[in-house]
Order: C-alpha cells, then sequence, then structure tokens
C-alpha cells in the first residue's frame, strides 16, 4: 500500500518542492513523513526534507537514554542525498572531541557552528547518524531520511531562530568526535547504505539487487526515479509504497529506488 503523506511545516523549509509531492499552495514545506493509519507503529519512518536554511545543529539519543526518559525508542537514522546545490554541506561530528563542559559553552555562544565538520555533498551521498551524532544539513538540499519510527530531536543551537533549545539533554546523550561512520559514501545501484541493528537500506534498481530480504516482515520501497508496482498501485518519486510480498514487486526499466527492511 501507498503510505500517507504527512506535510511538516519548517522554518528552514521550501515553497519550491518538486511538483511530484503534490501542489503545497505556497506552504514552506520542510518535511515530508510517510506514515500508515495502523495501530501499532511502524519500526521505520521514511522522510523526504526539502532546506532552504540550515537546519539547528541538533542530537538523537539511542534506545537506552530514550528510555530513561520515558520515551519508546531512541533515534538513528540514514540520509541518502537526492539533490544539493553547488555550495551544499551538511555537519556531521566536530572537528576535535570536545568535552561535555566544552559542546555546552559552545552550544550557548553559537561557536558549536565552527566546531561542526562541514562536508560539501552531491547527489547520491549518503551518511548513516547514529545516536549521539552532533549533526546539521545545510541549505539547499533535497534527501530521503530513513529513521527509527520515532521523532526526538535536541536542539543544540538554532542560529538565533526563536525555537526552544534542549541543552542539558542534548549534552548528555552526545558524543561530540569527529566522524568515523564507515556506513558512508556515494551509493552506486546494488548499493546497500545500511546493514545496522534497526533497520537495512539499499539503492537498487531492480529488487534482485537485494540479495536477501526478510522471510516476513515489511519491505519499505521509495522510488527516486521510473515507476515500482506492487499490490496493484503504482509509484513512482513522491510516493513511499510497503509490501511485504518480494513476488509481487516490479521496476520499470528507468526505475531507481530506496528499499528499507
Amino acid at each position: 500500500m501507498k503510505l500517507k503523506k504527512h506535510l511538516v511545516n519548517k522554518p528552514w523549509g521550501r515553497t519550491d518542492i518538486p511538483a511530484e509531492f503534490g501542489t503545497l499552495s505556497g506552504r514552506r514545506i520542510g518535511e515530508i513523513w510517510y506514515i500508515a493509519e495502523t495501530e501499532a507503529p511502524l519500526p521505520i519512518l521514511v522522510k523526504w526534507l526539502f532546506t532552504s536554511e540550515k537546519l539547528s545543529i541538533q542530537v538523537h539519543p539511542d534506545d537506552a537514554q530514550a528510555h530513561a526518559r520515558g520515551m519508546s525508542l531512541g533515534q538513528e537514522e540514514c540520509w541518502y542525498v537526492v539533490d544539493a546545490g553547488a555550495d551544499a554541506v551538511i555537519g556531521v561530528g566536530t572537528t576535535r572531541p570536545l568535552s561535555s563542559e566544552e559542546l555546552y559553552a559552545a552550544s550557548l555562544s553559537g561557536e558549536i557552528e565552527g566546531l561542526m565538520d562541514w562536508k560539501k555533498v552531491s547527489a547520491g551521498d549518503y551518511f548513516y547518524i547514529p545516536a549521539g551524532t552532533v549533526h546539521a544539513i545545510g541549505a539547499g538540499i533535497i534527501l530521503v531520511e530513513v529513521q527509527q519510527y520515532t521523532d526526538i530531536t535536541y536542539r543544540l543551537y538554532d542560529y538565533g531562530r526563536d525555537r526552544e533549545l534542549h541543552l542539558d539533554d542534548g549534552v548528555a546523550v552526545s558524543s561530540a568526535t569527529p566522524y568515523t561512520d564507515a556506513r558512508s559514501g556515494n551509493a552506486g545501484l546494488g548499493t546497500q547504505l545500511v546493514d545496522g541493528p534497526h533497520f537495512q537500506l539499499w539503492h537498487v534498481s531492480a529488487m534482485d539487487d537485494v540479495p536477501a530480504l526478510p522471510p516476513s516482515g515489511n519491505i519499505w520501497i521509495i522510488p527516486l526515479s521510473g515507476q515500482v508496482q506492487t499490490d496493484g498501485e503504482a509509484a513512482a518519486k513522491g510516493d513511499c509504497i510497503i509490501t511485504s510480498d518480494k513476488a509481487k514487486i516490479t521496476f520499470s526499466s528507468d526505475a531507481t529506488a530506496l528499499v528499507a527492511f
């Protein structure tokens, strides 16, 4: 089935997001969430993000830290860059290790912006963001985010925007160190981006590119080009579909997609 689109306004969002996502009446959309109307929460949340300005510098807790704060899950995620402007950057990790005291002071003063490791990005780049990684997404980027099904963001710095910061919790769950995760790079077709404890993620042009799927459970398909058909429904860029039957999934000759499970 196709998942329902949930549009989220953000101060850093865009009014010119691609037509594939529908008519948005001038809203400043920063995120589109793909959700199912089910009683039980799904284990994976898919989002598209559209940026005209930098997102806050932020961090997410792991499962244990979330449980200690009365929440069911932490948040780990993977970004896949679909489009990026010539000067587009993302910040992952810090240029040097920071103590909790240094991170708190730098977040309060704004010095944290200069201590982030800002990396130039282009289409096809991907980054896995483990819980505790201090991170930010820059302006001029369209990306797909696949994550645990939760929404726990602790903002450390927000460029003077009038939004709440979460310095105590954010610093407590942060590992403010240089980013070294091997689950990053530029994704060719047939590439496994993530083989992790919370989900697997592939960039493919056919389901045969995924050598092994779970014997049971759901498969999320996020088309990037062309058309994908399953369960009698056709999906294209702007859609996200979920199915449990690999045999019924077909790709058009020009299709590419992210596949998660």
